[in-house]
């Protein structure tokens, strides 16, 4: 284990967990003298205020792939990458006014009913499986990988060994109160994880601010980033950039991000479905407004810590305060580590103390996002493969037991996979890319769905299969598009 993780910080870090996990149980615990319903497990009996609904949207939103992945990206890239941030913010509120009250007035528990009622059974079928396959082999999976990564930095040695059990850890806490209370015990804990992932995000950052110098202090650490970096706060990158392709230019403001962040925020189960279980339509959209200004905060404890990171790294050894510190970013093939930046800094300025609620943060991050995952993951599977091609007249008991069967599955097929998620340069753009894959087509049977009343089921069939392979054929390198504009294409 590694010797800067001292005894205190592992109490802080138990302790931190058996509190969620009881606090957990204890919110969704049978009301008394009634048993829990379909709707109590995965719309949180609808009742969910605006403030509750706004901390769980950014608590299941930001995982490991926003505090590794991004921070990552910060080091190689720059301010820039918090433009999927800002973005966000604009997007959550065009997702409160113009898609929200579509969808709570039909009443739905999935995104994919809503695919049902709009065009016809046989391509909500097709978008639930694509969704369980993405929640399971993309988003749980990269999840566990990147949040078992970090911990293996900060609390291991950084060579892999605790990672299979971090990995099992992290889906212990995620399923120890998921899988019993459903979307209720998902939402009222993150309100607690919201809280802590902010505050350790903010602890890193000053502590990092604070250090970067020889002579210390926050003023002369923001100077010397700001003088040191000053390239590294664009946030329209030049042609020339080598990230060009990862951030292109103007047409980030104007082209594909649009595209992921309307898919993202607006048709993305396990974050629309905590709008769902809101009280009222009024409540959810105060809900999304109250999501959409934390996310104007977010950058600043997750991209500025990546670009601190930068500005060691580029330190003339002679002046540097951490000498070696591109060896211990260095990988066996010569290429740079740039998701290891945020648990770097964990482990070598936060002390001991501070350093077990940082961690728990980070963990927060992470099992809050996982416990969405598994959620959404079962609510799908249960209303719209389970229940109509199944079980049509299953009671609610029956219902929620399958909920929580389709969760623990789901779970247990990550778990085996995350291990082989190896040698990704940059997590969290890898992730969007691929994704970036399949959701413009997806987005665009929704937008048609929604704006369009001649918009027919076959047209939205074949409109979400082609996507794929043209795609495909936008990712030749003759054709030599970034990705975010093959996207907008």
């Amino acid at each position: 284990m590694n010797g800067n993780f001292a005894l205190i910080d592992y109490l802080i870090f138990v302790v931190y967990a058996v509190s969620l996990i009881a606090l957990g149980l204890w919110v969704s615990r049978d009301k008394k003298g009634t048993g829990r319903n379909a709707e109590d497990y995965f719309l949180a009996s609808k009742s969910l205020p605006w403030w509750a609904i706004g901390a769980s949207l950014i608590a299941a939103n930001i995982s490991a792939e926003q505090m590794i992945g991004m921070a990552g990206s910060g080091f190689a890239i720059g301010l820039a990458i918090a433009t999927y941030e800002w973005m966000a913010a604009a997007t959550l509120l065009i997702v409160g006014k113009y898609f929200l009250p579509v969808f709570i007035e039909k009443g739905i528990y999935t995104i994919p009913e809503f695919v049902e009622k709009r065009f016809n059974k046989s391509l909500k079928t097709i978008l639930a499986i694509f969704w369980i396959a993405l929640f399971i082999f993309v988003n749980l999976t990269s999840v566990l990988f990147l949040g078992a990564k970090a911990l293996d930095t900060i609390i291991g040695n950084g060579d892999g060994s605790i990672m299979i059990y971090a990995i099992i850890g992290l889906a212990f806490v995620a399923a120890a109160y998921s899988l019993y209370g459903g979307l209720s015990a998902v939402a009222w804990t993150d309100i607690i994880q919201v809280a802590l992932l902010v505050l350790g995000g903010v602890i890193t950052t000053v502590i990092a601010i604070n250090n970067v110098t020889p002579e210390g202090g926050l003023g002369n650490g923001i100077s010397h980033i700001y003088n040191t970096a000053g390239d590294k706060f664009h946030m329209i990158l030049s042609r020339d950039d080598p990230e060009f392709f990862n951030l292109p230019g103007i047409g980030v403001l104007i082209g594909g991000m649009w595209v992921a962040n309307l898919y993202y925020w607006g048709f993305n189960q396990y974050i629309i479905q905590r709008t769902l279980a809101a009280k009222s339509l009024r409540e959810a959209q105060r809900g999304i407004t109250f999501a959409a200004f934390l996310k104007l905060l977010i950058p600043l404890f997750i991209v500025i810590p990546g670009i601190i990171v930068w500005v060691f790294f580029t330190q003339p050894e002679g002046t540097n305060i951490i000498p070696g510190i591109a060896e211990s970013f260095t990988k066996a093939d010569g290429t740079t580590n740039y998701d290891k930046a945020f648990p770097w800094l964990i482990s070598t300025f936060i002390p001991s103390g501070l350093k077990g609620l940082v961690v728990a943060a980070l963990a927060a991050a992470i099992v809050s996002s996982l416990a969405s995952m598994l959620n959404s993951t079962s609510t799908i599977f249960t209303m719209d493969i389970y229940k109509p091609y199944f079980n049509k007249s299953a009671s609610d008991r029956v219902t929620v037991r399958v909920g929580r069967i389709a969760a623990f599955s789901a779970l247990i097929i990550a778990i085996l996979i995350a291990p082989q998620l190896r040698n990704i340069e940059q997590a969290f753009q890898y992730i969007q890319e691929y994704t970036g894959m399949v959701s413009p087509g997806i987005l665009a049977v929704f937008l048609m769905g929604l704006f369009w009343k001649k918009a027919t089921a076959r047209g939205a069939i074949t409109g979400a299969i082609a996507s794929i392979p043209i795609a495909l054929v936008l990712k030749l390198n003759i054709i030599d598009l970034p990705w975010m504009d093959q996207m907008f294409y």
